[in-house]
């Protein structure tokens, strides 16, 4: 199993557009991404998919929970957009439920968590503000996953940081709703410095 998780671990930061763009990110902010030191591969309880440990700035990838590539991909981007916002933002994950509320509404609506083709999967689909509400039902599991407080009152820290949370996209520029919103997502990243050399 381990080293099924570790093949399609190297295959997510190879080829996702998703995961390539924050990885790159995070080298220009100075956080460099090492597969060996920042990844674990390991067994997990109940059906949690993977974590980022602050402590040791490590993302632990639930092995015998994740089984297709695609689940990979989600997963992986995921855990590095709490990483980036680790690394950019000095986020106090024990002592502020804002900062952990903003970055879990962060990675579930740049993720690709929340989007057409996975809420239709789940068999949620309508409202035209159907991916604010994923975004913020999905930010309150994970927040409730982890810490020991009420529902109302994790609700009202997820209210209170929602809107500039949401409309934080970096270093993506954009939601990137699909694969293809990724890919140009990155391209924009990586031509950013020819756009600004040329001003």
């Amino acid at each position: 199993m381990w080293h099924k998780c570790q093949a399609m671990l190297h295959f997510a930061m190879e080829t996702s557009p998703y995961a390539k763009l924050l990885l790159g990110a995070m080298k220009n902010s100075g956080c460099k991404v090492f597969k060996e030191r920042h990844f674990s591969c390991e067994d997990c309880s109940g059906t949690v998919s993977g974590g980022f440990d602050a402590a040791s700035s490590q993302i632990v990838l639930c092995q015998n929970n994740i089984h297709q590539q695609s689940h990979m991909n989600r997963v992986v981007t995921h855990e590095l957009i709490h990483s980036f916002d680790h690394c950019r933002a000095h986020v106090d994950w024990f002592n502020n439920l804002r900062h952990l509320a903003c970055s879990e509404i962060r990675a579930a609506n740049l993720s690709g968590d929340c989007s057409f083709i996975n809420e239709v999967s789940r068999l949620n689909f309508g409202l035209k503000e159907h991916h604010q509400e994923c975004v913020r039902g999905r930010a309150l599991r994970s927040i409730l996953a982890v810490r020991k407080i009420s529902r109302e009152e994790a609700e009202k820290i997820v209210d209170e940081v929602f809107d500039s949370c949401f409309n934080d996209h970096a270093p993506f520029g954009r939601i990137p709703h699909s694969k293809e919103d990724a890919k140009f997502a990155y391209r924009d990243y990586m031509n950013k410095d020819r756009y600004y050399a040329n001003l």
